[in-house]
């Protein structure tokens, strides 16, 4: 890939891709709701149901237009999750302990209190108990692109927190989805994607940085995944984990980093293709003619309320708490009213608690409907709720100041050292 003679950061890049990306999901989503409840709706599901490809898997049958979104193109949005967590975690935001211990608490209280809460309202209803993982997740995007309409209003340490959260978030959702919403496991099919794996992770010890061998790699343990049973797109999280990755400790991205490289490379193909077209071909949702007993059925009541109520309840809760017991430092230029008002923003749960939705309720598209109601509602609520509360809070005494220090910082090395006003007692 060309890159400019003055690199960027993937931070900055993420940022505004992200942001910008955001933008363009929520018109993706808007225009699959419009469709869908239009004259064209039944030709908008025949077209993302119609058949596309020959038969992969006998579990699957044949590839149509949403598989091929579902389990193709988010195999590679989660390869671009993996870069950046891999990044994050080795040179970036959460390298160190001091830093991830903020993030890695909000973010796990920010999946066990929505799930708790789903589980609560419904999973005593037959058949529900399995959908508890839909309201855990984070739309790094969507969160993203409404924090973009605040403009300056919107404290860079938020950002970076909502991203970091994000990121951790992510990961917890990977582990969800191998470890919960696998169904039976073809050994011979898992055993060569293991191989496939091992072979990417002695090519990075051999030196290899052409990045055509990897993504050719990627290709073949994606399918390989995909006949093993564990959803596919884990072949995304696993592939990233072998890509050659060279630190750049306070200054901007390697030029020769295939890690660097192949995320710059990503960014704009996924903010701005895979994800929209994800939420066009998954946001569809009839709407006309349901009461209101179908809309505040169990299953979209404990998804909504577990986006709406656990999310800001787990995030905001824990750091305070954190705060408070020590453990972690308030975040640097934001008030308590907007670290409330970001924790509503975690709500807005719609890509990856829409990916889940299927996983939870396979070939059931009752209940899958019902999820995307569930969803829609705690994502639209978190949404609109957490940027008035950003909207008119009050700014921080020194917010000018501040955010100048900040994008100082992102400018010449990509990274803002320390997003805390005070550092924790415990830190070394």
């Amino acid at each position: 890939m060309t890159r400019s003679s003055s690199p960027r950061s993937a931070l900055r890049d993420f940022l505004e891709s992200e942001s910008a990306g955001g933008m363009l999901l929520i018109f993706a989503a808007a225009l699959a709701m419009i469709i869908a409840n239009s004259a064209l709706g039944a030709d908008y599901h025949h077209a993302i149901h119609a058949v596309t490809g020959p038969t992969l898997t006998d579990k699957l049958g044949p590839m149509t237009v949403h598989l091929w979104v579902n389990d193709g193109l988010m195999a590679i949005f989660f390869l671009l999750v993996g870069l950046e967590i891999k990044r994050e975690f080795v040179d970036g935001r959460l390298a160190s302990w001091d830093r991830r211990r903020l993030p890695m608490i909000a973010a796990a209280a920010g999946m066990a209190v929505p799930a708790v809460i789903y589980i609560l309202l419904a999973g005593g209803t037959a058949g529900l108990a399995q959908g508890w993982a839909i309201p855990a997740a984070t739309d790094i995007a969507f969160a993203i692109g409404v924090l973009a309409l605040l403009g300056k209003r919107a404290p860079t340490s938020l950002k970076l927190f909502l991203v970091t959260v994000a990121i951790v978030d992510d990961m917890g959702a990977v582990a969800i989805i191998a470890l919960f919403y696998t169904a039976e496991i073809n050994m011979l099919a898992l055993g060569a994607a293991a191989l496939l794996l091992g072979v990417t992770f002695a090519v990075n010890r051999a030196g290899v940085k052409h990045l055509a061998v990897y993504l050719l790699l990627f290709a073949l343990l994606w399918y390989a995944m995909l006949l093993s049973g564990v959803h596919a797109t884990i072949a995304g999280v696993l592939a990233a984990m072998a890509i050659p990755f060279e630190r750049t400790p306070g200054a901007p991205d390697s030029e020769t980093s295939p890690l660097h490289r192949l995320e710059h490379g990503l960014h704009p193909w996924v903010a701005f293709a895979i994800v929209p077209l994800f939420g066009f071909a998954n946001a569809g949702v009839d709407v006309r003619g349901l009461g209101v007993d179908q809309i505040f059925a169990p299953l979209p009541l404990g998804i909504a309320a577990g986006l709406f109520f656990g999310k800001q309840v787990g995030i905001f809760g824990s750091v305070w708490l954190a705060v408070k017991l020590g453990i972690a430092g308030k975040l640097r230029g934001a008030t308590w009213l907007q670290i409330y008002g970001v924790s509503v923003l975690c709500g807005i749960g719609f890509t990856m608690s829409l990916f889940i939705g299927g996983l939870a309720f396979p070939g059931n598209a009752l209940l899958i409907e019902e999820a995307k109601i569930g969803i829609l509602m705690g994502s639209l609520v978190a949404a609109l709720t957490g940027f008035a509360v950003l909207r008119f809070a009050p700014l921080h005494p020194d917010h000018s100041g501040i955010e100048t220090s900040s994008d100082a910082e992102i400018a010449r090395d990509g990274d803002v050292s320390d997003t805390s006003e005070v550092r924790p007692a415990t830190a070394s």
